[in-house]
């Protein structure tokens, strides 16, 4: 059986690492159990329960169950073996998670949901098999190498990413990566109470504060954010006619992921409420100036991503926070989308700068460009 280097082994890790983020989040108010950390295992069938805990909780392990089997398969194993670590590894980290969970006050552990998370892993695993069985995955894989060059895990890895970012409210289209007030924010609590938060608020009170975007900047900052991943595409994608439909893709995906997630915060009706004209301009511009780039080799459009996500991050973090922001973070942080909060949330914040270091390491590696 031929190893193939796949993108699914790091996806795998990075739901993991979401899925615990999610399922253990406030991390606050911690305690030790006054009863057996097991005795959720025993109680019947819950009294109150949702439609929506109950799909959340299947379909949340399954594209896990999936990525362990394709990683698994990918990398030369049966796909008997595949099915049975998905299965055991994603219904031990339920079963881990849920016991964790006894220590906090906000979260309880339920049989329920171990049972539909094995499941979910269960039927991912499923599916991977029935794919590997059609050839799917084998196809994938040749699409791959016609499409992408060798070792392009990591920015495969991220253009998937993307699109779960943009799932968590931002304050202006594709405008992902606004951490920097919240940073500020959680030093300044850190240092609370200690010998430097003195010094911690007199720092923050000498940075003065950045103005808000014009209606430039925003126009700015939305075409960069259809930009920057399209550069990254271009960083790992062969050239010719290939890279017009990356940048197809990638503005399709945004405009869907961005629809979706109005349609989660202010209900179907009002899906397209956030493709104002300066927004389709926005997009215009980012989708042309893609194209008018897509020749230049990997390592120059690496650089130029390097660019355009500087550019990006410091425009998004002079966005301003207006109330039907405040209001769509309220829903995600406090309403039934808390499951998702930690996966989408971390996703957009973090995106742009792994992003770019990952695009340093192809500016400087020595594979032909």
């Amino acid at each position: 059986m031929v190893r193939h280097r796949s993108s699914a082994s790091l996806l795998a890790w990075l739901y993991a690492g979401l899925i615990v983020y999610a399922s253990l989040y406030p991390f606050a108010q911690w305690r030790w159990p006054t009863t057996s950390p097991f005795a959720f295992l025993l109680l019947p069938w819950p009294r109150y329960w949702t439609e929506f805990d109950l799909v959340s909780n299947l379909l949340g392990y399954l594209p896990l169950g999936f990525l362990i089997f394709a990683a698994q398969v990918r990398s030369g194993r049966l796909a008997a073996f595949g099915a049975f670590h998905a299965l055991w590894l994603a219904s031990a980290l339920s079963l881990l998670l849920e016991l964790t969970q006894n220590g906090l006050p906000s979260r309880i552990p339920s049989n329920v949901d171990w049972a539909l998370n094995t499941l979910g892993a269960a039927a991912g695993a499923a599916l991977g098999g029935l794919m590997k069985a059609l050839g799917l995955l084998d196809r994938w894989q040749r699409l791959r190498e016609r499409w992408f060059v060798d070792h392009s895990a990591g920015g495969l890895s991220l253009l998937l990413l993307w699109p779960v970012g943009l799932l968590f409210p931002t304050p202006l289209p594709l405008g992902v990566g606004q951490v920097l007030s919240r940073l500020r924010g959680a030093v300044t609590s850190v240092l609370a109470d200690t010998p430097l938060a003195s010094w911690g608020r007199a720092v923050m009170e000498a940075q003065a504060p950045a103005p808000d975007l014009s209606p430039l900047g925003e126009l700015c900052a939305i075409s960069l954010g259809l930009l920057a991943p399209c550069l990254l595409g271009f960083a790992v994608c062969r050239s010719g006619w290939r890279r017009v439909v990356v940048v197809a893709g990638i503005a399709v995906t945004g405009i869907a992921a961005t629809t979706l997630s109005t349609a989660l915060n202010f209900g179907p009706d009002h899906a397209l409420a956030w493709l104002t004209g300066s927004a389709a301009v926005g997009l215009g511009a980012g989708a042309l100036a893609a194209l008018l780039v897509a020749w230049v080799p990997r390592r120059a459009a690496a650089a130029l991503g390097l660019m355009a996500l500087t550019a990006l991050v410091l425009l998004v973090a002079q966005a301003p926070e207006d109330a039907y922001f405040a209001q769509s973070l309220h829903g995600w942080e406090q309403g039934r989308f808390i499951r998702f909060h930690g996966a989408a949330q971390w996703v957009g914040w973090i995106w742009p700068y792994a992003a770019v270091a990952y695009l340093l390491g192809r500016v400087a590696s020595r594979e032909e460009t």
